[in-house]
């Protein structure tokens, strides 16, 4: 195109050249004879003169053209731009220009939209992460309850991202039987490891080698699957719901939150009439008191607590402050677990009036497709703290006759233990303390439903944290 345009322009110099030299050439011989002196030869010297100069300007034009286009050439074939890179590029401020500049979207932004922000995704190496499960067993051949609903709920998933493992105390015959009977769809193992029991603490035998085995069995699964950074630990007397592995999935990142030292799936206020059931399906929560039954803690903290792990009675142990040292769990509004172990170590405290009333949830969430992001501790505490702050507080004779076409959350206040009990016997919630922290407790908080109604039990403005003697 350029060279067209060229030849182009030197074809209408040439030829305004010729007019130039016929015009004062021929119309100067056709003047009259006097003029062919001296004007003849000014006449027929000037137009060549002209012509002689014309055709040097348009040779330098065309010498000076062909130099362009060969550098132009040079440049594109040869010469590659240099663009600095972003973070070596200065922005201009929007606040010095009128003209308003519209905002970059992000890469997210372009993607068809979703009801799931970026945080809600489940990142492809989320999904390809390890992370076994260890299911706690001893003398219950029952403990099939448990392995064919986590076989049959993690088969939606990748068949080694769950890999699961079973570890026996003991040798009773009839659940081993039970267990391998599974055949490779498990790991068994076994820990027949005694450990030796002062005679004052023999009737608690049970628990000492509840914590032995626990230490054991934790050491094993990370030393069998070396990448793992965490594990899910479920007691050998718990069915699941159906969306239990996209739960732990999904909140897996979230173990590595400092404030963070477990998820839990347990709601230990769980009961069908304590729980939004309706709109409740995706609901979480911070708690300050460690749930278990069916919960997943990371490696790290695994590290930490393993050089000093008790004797027994490990999971109040790990309530104490010196080992929660502040930190928190995330529980559900609905459990993703639920109890039939009404016989065990324990001797089924709590489960006649509380435990086997625990609603287990039936619904299969999808749980990559749902926000988190107001789990992290900055935002959860301050919007904690307003909501508590704002709600209008209520007496217990008043709570009695409150009713949600009134108002739909509220809160109560209590200063001691005492009263917290006398508050819980109303609302039927659970009233013991584990290191004067209540049940599903955060920053002194119990929330829960009652007829209808969101309760807030919080403790009055003389708190300033929790009392261990209130245990």
């Amino acid at each position: 195109m350029r060279k067209k345009r060229l030849n182009s322009f030197i074809a209408v110099a040439v030829f305004a050249a010729i007019l130039c030299f016929y015009w004062m050439f021929v119309r100067g011989v056709r003047s009259p004879q006097s003029t062919r002196g001296s004007r003849f030869s000014d006449h027929l010297l000037s137009p060549i003169n002209e012509m002689s100069k014309a055709i040097m300007d348009n040779r330098s034009l065309l010498n000076h053209l062909k130099e362009h286009m060969a550098q132009l050439k040079k440049t594109k074939l040869h010469h590659k731009p240099m663009v600095p890179p972003v973070s070596a590029v200065k922005q201009p401020k929007t606040e010095s220009t009128h003209i308003k500049v519209p905002k970059t979207k992000s890469p997210q932004a372009e993607l068809p939209k979703t009801k799931s922000p970026p945080e809600n995704h489940v990142e492809a190496t989320q999904k390809n992460l390890i992370i076994p499960v260890l299911v706690m067993a001893c003398n219950r051949p029952s403990v099939s309850r448990s392995l064919d609903l986590l076989i049959k709920y993690k088969a939606a998933f990748k068949s080694d991202q769950f890999p699961l493992f079973v570890s026996q105390d003991g040798n009773h015959q009839e659940t081993m039987n039970v267990i391998k009977d599974y055949g490779d769809k498990l790991t068994y193992m076994q820990h027949t490891m005694l450990e030796t029991i002062s005679p004052k603490h023999f009737n608690l035998k049970g628990y000492y080698k509840l914590a032995a085995h626990y230490k054991w069995a934790l050491n094993q699964v990370f030393s069998k699957v070396p990448t793992a950074d965490a594990v899910i630990i479920v007691e050998d007397d718990l069915e699941i719901s159906p969306d239990f592995f996209s739960y732990f999935q999904a909140l897996h990142p979230l173990l590595k939150d400092p404030s963070l030292m477990c998820i839990s799936a347990w709601n230990d206020n769980g009961k069908t009439n304590s729980i939004d059931a309706t709109n409740g399906q995706t609901s979480l929560y911070r708690s300050d008191f460690f749930p278990g039954l069916g919960w997943m803690l990371s490696k790290d903290f695994w590290l930490e607590l393993e050089p000093k792990w008790p004797a027994a009675f490990w999971d109040d142990w790990l309530r104490e402050p010196d080992q929660r040292k502040d930190r928190s769990c995330i529980r559900p509004e609905i459990s993703r677990t639920k109890t039939f172990g009404r016989v065990g170590v324990s001797n089924g405290q709590f489960y006649d009036k509380h435990l086997k009333f625990i609603k287990l949830n039936d619904i299969d969430v999808d749980w990559s497709k749902v926000d988190i992001s107001y789990l992290h501790k900055d935002k959860y505490d301050k919007q904690f703290a307003e909501k508590i702050e704002l709600l209008s507080s209520v007496s217990l004779s008043d709570l009695q006759t409150i009713s949600p076409a009134e108002t739909k959350e509220v809160k109560v206040l209590y200063s001691s233990a005492a009263s917290f009990k006398m508050i819980a016997k109303t609302l039927d919630i659970m009233d013991d303390f584990k290191s004067g922290v209540p049940r599903t407790a955060y920053r002194g908080v119990v929330t829960t439903l009652f007829k209808g109604v969101r309760v807030y039990v919080a403790p009055d403005q003389n708190w300033t944290g929790y009392n261990p003697k209130w245990s």
